[in-house]
């Protein structure tokens, strides 16, 4: 397929695959269907939506796209006749079905004879495309999932079709007004979830927890402060453990950082940092951070961290772990600039009110005073070259020795 040459006007501008459904804007350009519904969809807002080719305004109504059948058909017929150089032909889209029928399959969902099928056929309406998914929602396909979800907690039974309500919920989702009051305070569908994580009553048990924890990180991004406020230390043992699993290879990481981004989320209410750091959540943060290698991972295991550093037991939890300074050490200047922020405020809370001569030299030995001279030569913010500095000043005694200190403060920063 390399060695065939393929007419740049058959190619979606935003995905630069072959167009399987071209669509023309009101602008005139011509995008595949589902790249441009999902531009639409996902731009902010509160923004005006623009064309990405023009930067023309473009209505964010779907119903304004319009195909463009001559097109299809060149595409089709060019498939075709290069079928023997490994090109697969195009098939001709299906006709869009209709709100009625899509409600007909949300009402047979409370069917318990219908309830299997029906949900087979709306998984296979989401995962077709975004128009489907936005009209599922529209017709209340959310209500209907969480329905399913608590049934099977209060039923203790892991039915047929469970999953596909899972996937079905998150694929849906919208934060609308109508969506958030109906999980915003629902405790039962929280503890449903949690079952499900627990239950090892599924051959697929990576998939099913996989989606349980996307829709648990939908919930609780929406959910009331008086429900988060009110989580019990079991929620929070059972996402360490959802962390313990990723280390063991047990669960996907799609789904640890669904966990992590709940952790990250749970952390602003009530007394949540001091039951994280109960369920012994610092020692697996950083046993997966010693193994990670995605950006985003890094990204969200050191936020926790840095929240948790806040208080006096989450520092000596910290503390506690040997790799602890050097793995949020190494990982200064090497992720992103969220990441700097991070590890700078943990080395500063350590540093500020956990400061021993032992914590000073191990800070010293795994090179996080080298870290924070380099933060300040670097183009980080300003905020953060100065509590480098800061954190530098304050212990200097201690550093007295160190080549970077004598570089850095002694020589370039004199009488500081």
């Amino acid at each position: 397929m390399d060695e065939v040459e393929i007419p740049q006007y058959f190619l979606c501008p935003i995905s630069l695959m072959i167009m399987k459904d071209p669509v023309t804007t009101v602008t005139g350009i011509t995008y595949d269907r589902e790249s441009i519904e999902v531009w639409l969809v996902t731009a902010e807002e509160d923004m005006a939506t623009t064309c990405p080719v023009t930067k023309q305004n473009l209505p964010r109504d779907i119903e304004l796209l319009t195909p463009n059948h001559m097109l299809r058909r060149l595409i089709q017929a060019w498939c075709i006749a290069n079928a023997s150089n490994g090109i697969d032909r195009i098939p001709t889209p299906k006709y869009p079905l209709d709100k009625s029928h899509m409600l007909r399959l949300v009402r047979q969902v409370n069917n318990h004879q219908l309830c299997a099928e029906a949900l087979k056929k709306i998984d296979a309406l989401v995962i077709e495309n975004e128009k489907n998914r936005k009209c599922l929602e529209e017709v209340g396909a959310i209500k209907a999932m969480v329905s399913i979800i608590v049934r099977n907690y209060k039923e203790r039974k892991l039915i047929n079709g469970l999953e596909e309500a899972l996937k079905i919920f998150h694929l849906v989702w919208r934060p609308t007004t109508e969506n958030e009051q109906l999980v915003k305070e629902n405790r039962d569908l929280i503890v449903a979830i949690l079952w499900i994580l627990r239950s090892d009553m599924t051959k697929n048990q990576v998939i099913l927890k996989t989606q349980a924890m996307m829709v648990l990180k939908n919930v609780t991004e929406v959910s009331s402060s008086n429900l988060l406020s009110g989580l019990d230390p079991e929620f929070f043992q059972e996402m360490v453990n959802m962390l313990r699993k990723e280390s063991k290879h047990h669960i996907s990481q799609q789904a640890t950082k669904a966990a992590l981004q709940v952790l990250v989320h749970a952390c602003s209410w009530g007394r949540n940092k001091q039951k994280i750091i109960e369920s012994g959540a610092i020692f697996e943060l950083i046993e997966l951070e010693l193994c990670n290698t995605e950006k985003r991972v890094s990204e969200l295991v050191l936020c926790v961290l840095a929240h948790l550093c806040t208080l006096a037991d989450g520092r000596a939890e910290f503390l506690k772990h040997a790799a602890g300074i050097g793995v949020v050490t190494k990982r200064t200047l090497r992720v992103s600039s969220s990441t700097d922020d991070c590890a700078i405020q943990i080395l500063g809370s350590i540093s500020k009110c956990s400061a021993t001569k032992e914590v000073l030299m191990e800070m010293l030995r795994v090179g996080a005073v080298s870290k924070l001279c380099m933060v300040i030569q670097a183009s980080c913010s300003d905020y953060l070259k100065k509590k480098a500095m800061e954190i530098l000043r304050t212990h200097s005694y201690a550093w007295s020795n160190s080549p970077c200190i004598q570089v850095y403060l002694l020589t370039r920063y004199p009488g500081q």
